[in-house]
Order: C-alpha cells, then sequence, then structure tokens
C-alpha cells in the first residue's frame, strides 16, 4: 500500500517548510499543542460528555469560551461552514429572502442552495489597495423584507469596515446578522481590530485554527443572548456536525482560546517590523491593512504567481497569490515560541526581485461587479462538460470559485460571456486552482 499523502507531509517538514499561512500554530510552532496527546484521541466515553446534547464537561469547557457576556460559545468540529449552514437552515421558513455580501464564502451559497432560497446580493465595495470586495452596502430599501443577513468581517486579506453601523441598521430593520468572521477570531487582542461581538451581532463564527494556535477544523460559533432561532440553530448543528467529534480538536480549542486570553504582545510588533524591512529591502512593497496579522506584497512588473514561486524556491508558503500580490498570514510571535524566525529572515535575504521599470506581465485582473444583484438556489440535474472555447452562451452548472479564498466569483445559472470566457483562459493558463475549472473545460447546463 502507497501512502502519497503522507510522503508529501513528510517532505515539507523535511524541507522544514516555513509557514505565512494558515493555520495559526505555523507547523506547530505557535502556542500549546504540544500539550495534546495522540492517546486523547477518544469517544464519548463516560466522563466525556456528548457534542450533540452536552450538560458535563463539554458544556463547562464551551462555557469557558468567555469572549463576551452576551453571547454563547458552541464548538465546531466540522469547521466555520457547518455554523454558516446550521444558522442559514435555521431561518429557511421564516418570511424574506435571505441578504448576502458579494464576498461571503462559497458555504454561504451551498446554504442558499440546500434551504433552496433566494438572495438579494448587497452592493459592495471594492479595495483600491487589495482589489477585493470589502464592503456591503445595506439600506432600509435593501433591508425590507429580509429574514437573514450575511456578512464577511474582516475579508480575507484582512480589510475591514464599520460592521457596527451595519449591524445596527440591519437590527433597525428587524434583520439578524450573521457575521461570517472567520478570519477575526484574534480580534480583541490589543493592537488588533474590535470583534463583531462588540456590535451585538445575533450570530459571529470564527475560525479559531486560521489565526489562533488550534487544529485545523475547530471553528466556534457564538449566538448572542437575543439572537432569534436559537433552538432551530443548535438542532442543525447536530445535522451539520459529526456524531463522532474529534475530542482532540475540540482541546486544541480550549488550548486555543487560552492562548488568546494570555497573549501579550511581547514579541509580535517588533518582530513584524523586522520581517516588513526585509521585504522591502529585497524590493518589495508591502501593504500593511487593518489586520495587523496580514501584509499584502507585491512587486513592480511581477504578478503574484511568480513571487509565490520565488518564496516557495525558498521553501516559504505564502497564503495565496493573486494577480498582484502574494498574501502573508503572520504569527502570532510569543515568549517561548519555535517558529524559525530567524531561518525566514535568511530565506527572505536570498530571494532575488529584479528591478522592473512596468507592470507588463501583470495579468488583467477580473472586473468585480459591485452593484446590487439577485441569485436563487437552482437544481440544474442535467449538465455536461464544454471546452472554453465553445461555452459562450451557455448557462453554467456550478459556480465557479478560485481556491483561496473561496469566494464564487461566477455564478450556477449566469449565461457565459466574452469576459467570463478570458478570465477563465487566464486562470487556465496560469495553473491557478479554480473550482469548477478542470484542464480548460467547465460544466454547463443541458439545453
Amino acid at each position: 500500500m502507497t501512502t502519497p499523502l503522507y510522503q508529501r507531509l513528510q517532505q515539507y517538514i523535511h524541507r522544514e517548510a516555513i509557514s505565512l499561512h494558515v493555520p495559526g500554530h505555523k507547523n506547530n510552532t505557535i502556542g500549546d499543542l504540544d500539550q495534546l496527546d495522540w492517546s486523547m484521541d477518544m469517544t464519548e466515553i463516560t466522563g466525556l460528555d456528548d457534542l450533540h446534547q452536552p450538560d458535563e464537561v463539554l458544556a463547562q469547557s464551551m462555557a469557558g469560551i468567555n469572549k463576551h457576556p452576551d453571547y454563547q460559545a458552541y464548538y465546531l468540529v466540522n469547521g466555520t461552514t457547518s455554523g454558516v449552514l446550521a444558522v442559514m437552515q435555521a431561518f429557511k421558513h421564516e418570511k424574506g429572502d435571505y441578504l448576502l455580501a458579494r464576498n461571503s464564502h462559497k458555504s454561504v451559497f451551498n446554504g442558499l442552495d440546500l434551504v433552496e432560497g433566494q438572495a438579494e446580493l448587497a452592493a459592495t465595495t471594492v479595495s483600491a489597495e487589495t482589489h477585493q470586495y470589502v464592503a456591503p452596502q445595506f439600506d432600509s430599501e435593501r433591508l425590507q423584507n429580509k429574514c437573514l443577513a450575511v456578512v464577511t468581517y474582516p475579508n480575507y486579506y484582512g480589510e475591514t469596515f464599520d460592521i457596527a453601523s451595519l449591524v445596527n441598521e440591519s437590527h433597525q430593520a428587524d434583520v439578524p446578522v450573521l457575521v461570517d468572521e472567520a478570519h477575526g477570531a484574534h480580534f480583541g487582542l490589543d493592537g488588533f481590530p474590535e470583534t463583531a461581538l462588540q456590535t451585538g451581532a445575533d450570530f459571529v463564527v470564527q475560525s479559531y485554527h486560521k489565526t489562533l494556535p488550534t487544529l485545523t477544523m475547530g471553528s466556534i460559533l457564538f449566538i448572542h443572548k437575543d439572537a432569534p432561532q436559537k433552538e432551530a440553530v443548535e438542532r442543525y448543528l447536530t445535522y451539520y456536525q459529526s456524531s463522532s467529534p474529534s475530542y482532540l480538536v475540540m482541546a486544541s480549542l480550549e488550548l486555543g482560546h487560552a492562548f488568546y486570553q494570555q497573549f501579550r504582545d511581547t514579541h509580535f510588533t517588533r518582530k513584524r517590523n523586522q520581517l516588513i524591512a526585509v521585504l522591502q529591502e529585497r524590493g518589495l512593497k508591502v501593504k500593511e491593512v487593518a489586520d495587523p496579522l496580514k501584509l499584502v506584497v507585491g512587486s513592480q512588473g511581477y504578478d503574484g504567481e511568480t513571487l509565490q514561486r520565488l518564496f516557495e524556491e525558498q521553501d516559504i508558503y505564502c497564503e495565496l497569490a493573486d494577480d498582484r500580490h502574494v498574501l502573508l498570514i503572520l504569527p502570532l510571535w510569543h515568549e517561548g515560541d519555535t517558529f524559525p524566525f530567524e531561518k525566514l529572515i535568511e530565506r527572505l535575504r536570498a530571494i532575488q526581485i529584479e528591478k522592473r521599470v512596468s507592470d507588463s506581465t501583470a495579468h488583467t485582473a477580473m472586473s468585480l461587479t459591485t452593484t446590487h444583484g439577485f441569485i436563487a438556489s437552482q437544481q440544474i440535474e442535467k449538465v455536461h462538460a464544454v471546452s472554453l472555447e465553445d461555452s459562450l452562451g451557455c448557462v453554467l452548472a456550478e459556480p465557479i470559485i478560485p481556491y483561496p479564498p473561496g469566494i464564487p466569483l461566477m455564478f450556477k445559472g449566469e449565461v457565459v460571456t466574452t469576459e467570463m470566457i478570458e478570465q477563465l483562459r487566464q486562470w487556465s493558463e496560469r495553473q491557478l486552482r479554480v473550482e469548477g475549472l478542470r484542464d480548460d473545460t467547465i460544466r454547463v447546463k443541458d439545453e
């Protein structure tokens, strides 16, 4: 029997790969995951409670996740997606459509399919710095007859907006709000943005594993004490989560939260500043965003994929590459961490960046739709694969999703246009990971 995945992971370990991506424990160099023991991989034996009806140790454990007194915490062992789906399902029979930010994660649109619902896509601003969606625009007209609003805060690149005003405006219109704060589990620490838990949002879901030292798939759903449909959400959590939850993941959530409570910036800012200085020394431009944990790095004349390859040649792995940048997610450096910081600096200094006078190598970025729109669940049963050259005028049978960040940019049910084909060709030529694009073909509806 071969073990290709195990062998590939061993290769990364052997090369001492350096993580500037998720998860937040950075190859087990941040936090206290060494306190976990494989023998803790247990099940619901006497004394270990039941996540689907917690009333003993798991209830006590979740009560200790006390970021805000108005919220109750629920462990998610199937990732943030399970929390998103449970909340959306709970509002299936409520009056009105959903209201979604355009940069909602694919799990939100999958949730719309599962509830066979309809949604309005809110007009959403685009950042001049990163060219990514940032702030959804809600108003009294758009909030009419809505059962639930879903927004992303922060965006994948660490950019924020006035989430408190958005939640307040939604509540004035009696619309509950789910905040996908997947990339903000560390928010609320000194020097970092405020968390959406400070706004009174009805539901806030955080991917602890993305930025805190927690095992992958470990997330937390926070439900406000006054949130509607609380019992329904609790019920649907049992639908969307494994009946055999990982006790290692849940224990790591405890450790990750303890890290959050104890974290003090004794090393982070100093090392971050040193890292930025070295990047700039190498001829790279660093864009700082609202979240200090994220750095957006580019260089004139280079596209993001080229920069990513240069980093990876030194066994430094970024979170993602786009048309212009690479995105770095920094560690929460702390006293006693084992992150190979000096080795990172040494490898960065080995990167060779040419001085280029133009952006001739940059790709044409896709034009993002910023206006209001509508989307409805569709069941397209009969589909076939078609080459890009033959796809003009066809109806997409599945969404097109660059991953990461996992935000659909072309929706199921859309008619394929010339602009879409050109963008798909670019992605294919650049060999980007795009869900829905396979070997220059896409799946479309049978006519």
